[in-house]
């Protein structure tokens, strides 16, 4: 990336890319809290407020977020689809998130309900986000899901069964672990933001450890150090 555009990205900004970069790589990987990234910045020497965190995550998180969305592989053809409840304000939504046969989550929509309407919403905006079609469509047995798939992807093979959609559930298990550290979300915009940047973020940093080697791991991890330094603008690391 030429210093021109690195300059325009941070302009105004008078920490350094180094110092921004690390401190939402921090807030998004780890379940801790603005004032814990605060505390370890402040370990390594940098005084900086938690309140400019906050700002920095949420302007830099999503920029981060749309330029790792670029550069990951294309979903596999096998879409799995869950929803769970998360209380905003004291009123039940519903959090939809698509993940394919590997684990890659694909999307996410917070809705208030779980109607026929709410379902089409959240597959028009999976499909726009992927731009691909899959080969087949695992949900549970909620009817909305099969009335919308019936209206908008016909041919796509939908299969309704709770125990083959663990996959699906179990990538939740971050997001709660998450809304747990930040005592609910505010609202449905703040929890579509935080997640939408959340999820790229923390899968970027969080390969299936289990099913590699050590050294597959090490380099696997330190690609994607070296990628997250070219989409931050952050040389020599």
């Amino acid at each position: 990336m030429s210093a021109k555009k690195v300059s325009s990205t941070y302009k105004r900004y008078r920490y350094p890319t180094e110092i921004i970069s690390h401190a939402v790589w921090l807030y998004f990987r780890f379940s801790i809290s603005y004032r814990d990234v605060e505390l370890l910045m402040s370990e390594k020497g940098i005084t900086v407020s938690y309140e400019a965190i906050r700002q920095w995550c949420l302007k830099f998180g999503e920029s981060y977020a749309k330029k790792l969305r670029k550069k990951r592989a294309q979903p596999g053809d096998k879409w799995h689809l869950d929803e769970v409840f998360i209380k905003i304000n004291g009123k039940t939504h519903y959090l939809r998130q698509a993940v394919d046969q590997d684990g890659m989550v694909l999307d996410i929509l917070v809705t208030q309900r779980r109607n026929k309407e709410a379902a089409k919403q959240y597959f028009l905006k999976l499909l726009e986000g992927t731009q691909c079609e899959p080969r087949v469509i695992i949900t549970d047995k909620l009817r909305s899901y099969g009335a919308a798939l019936r209206e908008l992807l016909p041919d796509i093979e939908h299969r309704q069964h709770k125990g083959l959609n663990n996959i699906a559930a179990n990538s939740h298990r971050p997001t709660r672990r998450r809304e747990r550290v930040m005592q609910r979300f505010k609202s449905m915009e703040h929890a579509e933001q935080f997640l939408s940047s959340f999820g790229l973020i923390y899968e970027h940093f969080k390969p299936k450890r289990h099913l590699m080697k050590a050294a597959d791991y090490r380099k696997t991890m330190a690609e994607r150090f070296e990628n997250w330094s070219e989409l931050t603008a952050v040389s020599g690391r």
